[in-house]
């Protein structure tokens, strides 16, 4: 049996569980956060025109066109710029070269999952400090004493965020690395690329797969001092990410724009979900990212989650106790939206069962 060519920890661990991607298009796909709308032309104008007889060459190993337009974009230089394989690349890259056996790892739980799959990977001990019902920032993060601390910034999946200074404060008082990953932040009201320039620990992440409707082309960014950026680059593969990555992320900067326009109508369709499924029954917490979490609390949302789908409509239901009562549902377009709302309305009302 394969199981005993691999390491005990990887025998004995489930691996990470990503959304359902199905495999046709008979369905109004909400359980991924992707973005509905498409990449700017200018992108696709880039890519098709790079498609051509330099695929035959390894890409440039550190991406520099993308870094120096990213730094041009963002404010900083190209030395305090990593490029990715999509963000979660850029946190293997993290807990690969940061945590080793036995050291302590610690964020605000319920988050992004993948941070448990990656620490577990390194033999490391995942400290999960309990977000209250509200999923302001916990107490106890910097008593924690991680060698690394994580902050999804906005939370996934809750869709929420906490104020930038609480980030700040954390920065000057937790023991090892502060990593915020920022994978929502464009439809943020604030972000934490500010703290960069202040702490010498602090990296954010930011990734091109949601904001700007990039998911297929695996494109992320993380942004340290160069000291910590020098220290990532030793432990990423040689060439981890693809020319024609490269050619439509700095495309995608170049048309920032287009990127805003479809933000701000995510923004106001996920107003709109919101009161919609408020007037529903469902507990929803304000979102500051491209989905939202959807609770009825005690209510166990899986069938509900299994009758949707039945009627075409994918949403994501977590089967951990935290997040029974809830569903997480990607803000789509109007129609989408439209497609999820009468789903919804169709459903019996035996498809909420008590949650046990």
């Amino acid at each position: 049996m394969g199981t005993r060519f691999t390491r005990p920890v990887v025998a004995a661990m489930g691996g990470y569980v990503p959304g359902e991607q199905p495999q046709d298009r008979r369905y109004v796909k909400l359980n991924t956060n992707e973005n509905p709308y498409p990449p700017s032309p200018k992108v696709i104008e880039a890519v098709r025109a790079a498609a051509g007889d330099d695929l035959r060459l390894y890409p440039d190993p550190l991406a520099n066109t993308l870094r120096d337009r990213a730094a041009a974009i963002y404010g900083l230089r190209r030395e305090n710029i990593l490029v990715g394989n999509g963000s979660d690349d850029l946190l293997n890259l993290i807990v690969r070269a940061c945590v080793g056996d036995g050291d302590r790892v610690v964020y605000p739980y319920p988050t992004y999952s993948l941070y448990d799959t990656l620490v577990t990977l390194q033999e490391g001990e995942s400290v999960h400090i309990a977000y209250p019902a509200d999923f302001c920032l916990p107490s106890g993060l910097v008593q924690a004493r991680g060698r690394v601390t994580f902050i999804c910034h906005p939370n996934s999946p809750s869709g929420t965020a906490v104020p930038i200074e609480a980030i700040r404060a954390l920065a000057e008082q937790v023991a090892g690395l502060l990593v915020v990953d920022e994978a929502y932040v464009d439809f943020a009201d604030a972000n934490a690329l500010a703290l960069v320039h202040a702490y010498d620990n602090v990296v954010v992440l930011r990734t091109f797969s949601k904001s700007f409707s990039l998911a297929g082309m695996r494109i992320g960014l993380a942004f340290a001092a160069p000291s910590i950026i020098d220290e990532l680059s030793k432990v990423k593969d040689s060439y981890n990410v693809t020319r024609l990555s490269i050619v439509a992320g700095t495309a995608a900067l170049a048309d920032y724009a287009w990127m805003e326009a479809n933000v701000a109508r995510i923004r106001r369709t996920r107003e709109r979900l919101t009161k919609e499924l408020l007037e529903r029954g469902f507990l929803v917490l304000p979102s500051q990212s491209n989905f939202v979490l959807a609770r009825r609390p005690g209510r166990n949302q899986e069938v509900v989650y299994h009758g949707l789908k039945g009627r075409g409509i994918l949403v994501r239901y977590f089967s951990v106790p935290e997040l029974a009562d809830a569903l997480r549902i990607t803000v789509g377009t109007e129609a989408e939206v439209d497609a999820l709302l009468a789903a919804m309305d169709a459903l019996p009302i035996d498809d909420v069962v008590a949650a046990r």
